[in-house]
């Protein structure tokens, strides 16, 4: 479903379906009710609302913020579980969707390839939410985002140094990185790029005011960054591939000397969950200057936010006031 009219009523399935301005207000949104929720106030803004959660990957994060929201937001969260709804096999994607349209006011979806979300959005009527593919990760950039303001006081102008797998969530800092007015540099081995569609267009809408860059060394991506950015080098469904991954990524590792390279006032950012001692050391995902778990707060205000700005709209926010 994809209406017109603002953020309402309309599927997330990739930050470049957002605007720089409607970036900027969810992630204000995310702000507001975060200090609002901070405060011990009650905002059920989504009373009577309820979104159906749909699984195919294992959840830790996405399962928790998604239906620990709802609740706070006065909704319910319905898990569905893969085991029982077998979307594809059991019923086709497209019944599934046509049917939690007639009960539901928005669905997220975690699945393992980027054109069940497509189909799922193209059968029902109610708004989609991407809550993991192997194209994107919106959400969880999103937070990092949130996460990124708080910590340094703003977005433009920042450079962000991601270290590793160009995979789906490299492809989503990708997109989100030119419309806040953040450069990132990327630095993969090869055969690990990003997607080049995600770098094209990135590059489209920076035009010129910020920069995306992929590299081979790692220490030349963090040289001058505000932030260290590094994912799982074996993502799920990936397992296969988990010798030639630990050989090609050995280099890539984010330990104490390359955030030294970084400078002082970078901060370690990770999506989580971490392989200690794969793509990050003990000492940086545990130092001072992590926020790995400031990151995995913020998933429950942003993602808040969004299902507020989805199901009902900016006016709803006024009920803050």
């Amino acid at each position: 479903m994809n209406s017109q009219s603002g953020l309402l009523g309309r599927d997330l399935l990739n930050l470049a379906t957002l605007s720089a301005d409607e970036l900027s207000l969810l992630l204000d949104s995310a702000a507001t009710i975060k200090s609002a929720l901070k405060n011990g106030g009650r905002h059920p803004l989504l009373a009577g609302r309820t979104l159906a959660m749909i699984f195919e990957k294992p959840s830790l994060r996405t399962r928790a913020t998604f239906e620990t929201g709802m609740s706070q937001l006065g909704g319910h969260a319905v898990d569905l579980a893969h085991e029982h709804l077998q979307m594809g096999v059991r019923e086709s994607i497209a019944d599934v969707g046509r049917n939690l349209t007639r009960w539901v006011d928005a669905i997220m979806a975690r699945v393992f390839t980027h054109s069940t979300l497509t189909e799922l959005a193209d059968a029902a009527d109610v708004p989609v939410i991407n809550g993991l593919s192997d194209r994107s990760h919106p959400c969880q950039i999103l937070a990092d985002l949130l996460t990124l303001r708080e910590s340094k006081g703003r977005l433009e102008g920042l450079k962000l140094a991601y270290i590793g797998d160009g995979f789906n969530v490299a492809n989503s800092l990708i997109a989100a990185a030119p419309r806040v007015g953040m450069s990132i540099t990327l630095a993969c081995p090869d055969g690990f790029e990003p997607s080049p569609d995600a770098i094209a267009e990135a590059r489209a809408v920076a035009n010129g005011s910020t920069s995306i860059q992929v590299v081979r060394d790692p220490r030349e991506a963090v040289s001058g960054a505000d932030a260290v950015y590094t994912d799982s080098w074996i993502s799920m469904g990936l397992e296969d591939e988990l010798e030639s991954r630990l050989q090609a990524f050995g280099p890539y590792q984010v330990n104490a000397d390359l955030m030294d390279a970084a400078g002082d006032d970078a901060i370690f950012m990770h999506c989580l969950p971490a392989h200690r001692g794969q793509e990050v050391t003990n000492e940086v995902i545990d130092g001072p200057r992590s926020v790995v778990f400031d990151q995995a707060e913020n998933r429950l205000h942003t993602q808040k936010a969004l299902l507020v700005h989805l199901i009902r709209g900016p006016d709803a926010f006024k009920e803050l006031n």
